[in-house]
């Protein structure tokens, strides 16, 4: 502090009192939520208006809508620009795998895994990539853009202020509530697509932060004018007895649906590399598939907000519907198969909502009476919206936010519920999670397990352990190890490795037929490694049956560098569960 310019010091130390302000009061961390949230609404603005200027530099200035419902556009354009930029985010990504070796980090990943840590440039080239894909018109949307970019924003400020582990994933999940509720000006899915989806827990504490967040970022949005996907269905006639039996209908059918479309990624996704063998060219294959599509139906590009705005606000033939529908998930398959960066958020309401109408029609095909199409295309946006993403009641909260009705949200919350519950049972990942099965990652939500896995064996164990040779006789063991001075001995081979464990108790207790230790050793092949963490640990213990193991270096070398015991691991693990629920409830 002496080495630091007088005018300085102060400035110093109100910046100390203001971190300790923020790190040990609710209310400080409510101000650095609302920070954040004002911060994404204006990230999700810029990237929203620089996605709009791509889409009408190359596509045309009338646009309408959105680039989903774009007319009289000429049919070159559509095929060729998704291929240009499927080329174009090839070589980003080639540049990428040279220089920025790194896979970037989600904020559902970095708060299951990492206590909440992100990197900003994480957030800069899943942005760059994704509004890449969706300028050019590939069938994704900008919210896997707008949350890791805010996201990593929110991370970089709650290391900086240096947030307890609890905290900072709270903040993270502000940030993902920021940026969705700019999206869908929506400020409960906002704040509730963070409970659910990024931090994984709802707690009274974690609630003012989001909500805060969710609430600044909405009100900047507006008034920037950066609303990306307003929903407006219209008016929305209440529903009636039959109205609650055909929305769960539909959701069973959305559920069945949505897990064709997760499935359908991997198997395009494995096709492509068989087909194409090089990586920075199959995004151009993808876009060259989309755009044939597009030449079809234009509301099969990019996010598809065009589309929805006018499925929910025309009136038009079933055959329409039903062809938009496919070629819709096919192009959104597609698209992410190939490579592009974006998510299925909105294209799942999208194609809830076409198969909402398709529903209606073919009911009144069947002679059922008159059903609201715009009722059913409402349930099925949020059902199979559920369904893709696993937000129950934040799609739920988006269907009462754009059409105001809480009849018609009781009957979207049935059906959310029937919806999420079919697809845990038949498929049990949401699409996210199913991302992280394919990658090999075994985790299902953003509920912190990271902890676990830093709370590992080399952490736990003992280093200071004792050792003899197996050859050592057992008079010179018994002068060396008398009863009382330790309990367990380990015991190496002629080469130093790991050869057993022997019991000092049982040594002492030998009969004379006994001359070496080698005769009394325990569990040659049982050992720990390192990197295994405290429940593979107790899965070792509980197959050896024994209350300590050896650490060993690794399977070849069986070099000895620690033991642990099974009491140690337990104690340790319940204090670490005990944190992280308190952290939870807030009273850590």
């Amino acid at each position: 502090m002496n080495a630091v310019p007088p005018p300085y010091r102060h400035l110093i130390r109100r910046l100390g009192v203001i971190r300790g302000w923020v790190r040990g009061t609710e209310p400080g961390l409510v101000a650095l939520a609302t920070l954040i949230g004002v911060l994404a609404g204006l990230l999700a603005a810029a990237m929203s208006g620089v996605a709009l200027a791509m889409h009408m530099a190359l596509f045309g200035n009338e646009l309408g809508y959105g680039l989903s419902a774009i007319r009289n556009v000429d049919p070159l354009r559509v095929l060729l620009l998704p291929a240009a930029g499927g080329l174009l985010l090839g070589l980003v990504n080639f540049a990428l795998a040279r220089w920025h070796r790194r896979t970037p980090v989600d904020p559902i990943e970095a708060n299951a895994l990492h206590g909440g840590r992100m990197a900003l440039q994480d957030g800069a080239v899943v942005a760059g990539q994704n509004l890449i894909s969706n300028g050019f018109g590939a069938s994704v949307g900008l919210e896997a853009g707008y949350t890791q970019v805010a996201g990593g924003v929110a991370s970089r400020i709650g290391i900086l202020f240096g947030l307890r582990r609890g905290d900072l994933r709270v903040l993270v999940g502000c940030g993902a509530a920021g940026a969705i509720a700019a999206a869908f000006d929506a400020p409960l899915t906002g704040a509730f697509y963070a409970f659910e989806l990024v931090i994984g827990t709802y707690a009274i504490a974690s609630l003012a932060p989001v909500v805060a967040s969710a609430v600044a970022a909405t009100l900047v949005a507006r008034a920037l004018h950066g609303q990306t996907y307003l929903v407006e269905p219209g008016g929305v006639a209440p529903p009636d007895f039959q109205g609650y039996v055909l929305a769960l209908l539909l959701s069973l059918l959305c559920a069945l649906a949505a897990i064709a479309l997760m499935r359908g990624v991997g198997t395009i996704e494995a096709g492509i590399k068989r087909l194409m063998p090089w990586s920075c060219l199959r995004p151009a294959l993808g876009g060259l598939a989309v755009g044939l599509l597009a030449m079809q139906s234009a509301g099969v590009l990019s996010a598809g907000h065009g589309a929805l705005h006018l499925a929910f606000n025309t009136e038009g033939a079933a055959q329409a519907a039903l062809l938009l529908l496919l070629l819709k998930a096919v192009a959104s398959a597609i698209s992410l198969a190939a490579g592009f960066r974006g998510g299925l958020f909105f294209a799942s309401l999208l194609l809830g909502a076409l198969l909402g109408k398709v529903f209606a029609a073919s009911l009144g095909m069947l002679g059922m009476g008159l059903v609201d199409p715009l009722f059913l295309a409402v349930v099925g946006m949020s059902a199979f919206g559920t369904a893709v993403i696993g937000a129950p009641l934040a799609m739920t909260f988006l269907a009462l936010e754009s059409t105001g009705s809480f009849q018609v949200a009781s009957a979207v919350l049935a059906a959310v519920a029937i919806s999420g519950m079919t697809v845990r049972r038949l498929f049990g990942y949401s699409f996210a999670t199913w991302r992280f099965h394919l990658r090999g990652e075994a985790i299902r939500s953003a509920h912190d397990v990271g902890w676990l896995r830093e709370l590992t064996v080399g952490r736990l164990m003992r280093r200071d352990v004792r050792t003899v040779r197996a050859d050592t006789s057992l008079n010179v063991f018994r002068r060396d190890f008398p009863l009382g001075s330790t309990e367990r001995v380990i015991v190496l081979d002629e080469s130093g490795r790991y050869a057993g464990m022997v019991i000092v108790p049982e040594a002492h207790a030998a009969g004379p037929e006994v001359e070496a230790i080698a005769a009394l050793l325990r569990h040659p092949d049982g050992a720990l490694l390192p990197a295994m963490n405290a429940k593979e640990a107790m899965a070792a213990f509980d197959m050896a049956e024994t209350e300590a193991l050896a650490v060993i270096d690794n399977a070849e070398g069986r070099r000895v560098i620690g033991m642990l015991t099974a009491s140690h691991v337990l104690r340790r693990y319940g204090e670490e569960l005990d944190k992280r629920r308190q952290e939870e409830v807030g009273l850590a």
